[in-house]
């Protein structure tokens, strides 16, 4: 049942990066309540994967920033860090 709702999240998530092109920046009535409704629904499918899934990301973006293109490594930026793989531990540990 897992993989099921796992590729009916990743089919809905194929169905708003595609659909958001169809809006028209939201101009569009129904491409933008399809594409709302498949964010909605790709979100809803996955739950606290989908925001674990979006943390690693950007904690991996944010790391090569950092050591591939010589970012500063500032406080406040190694803070913002911290605290979205705090967020990460928690989701997962609660």
């Amino acid at each position: 049942m897992a993989w099921l709702i796992l590729l009916a999240a990743g089919l809905m998530e194929i169905g708003w990066a595609v659909g958001l092109k169809q809006t028209a920046g939201f101009m569009r009535l129904l491409p933008s309540v399809l594409t709302i409704g498949a964010m909605v629904a790709s979100l809803g499918l996955l739950g606290t994967a989908y925001a674990v899934w979006t943390g690693i990301g950007t904690i991996g973006t944010a790391l090569c920033g950092l050591l591939l293109y010589g970012e500063t490594m500032d406080p406040a930026r190694l803070g913002c860090i911290g605290l979205i793989v705090t967020g990460i531990v928690g989701l997962k540990v609660l």
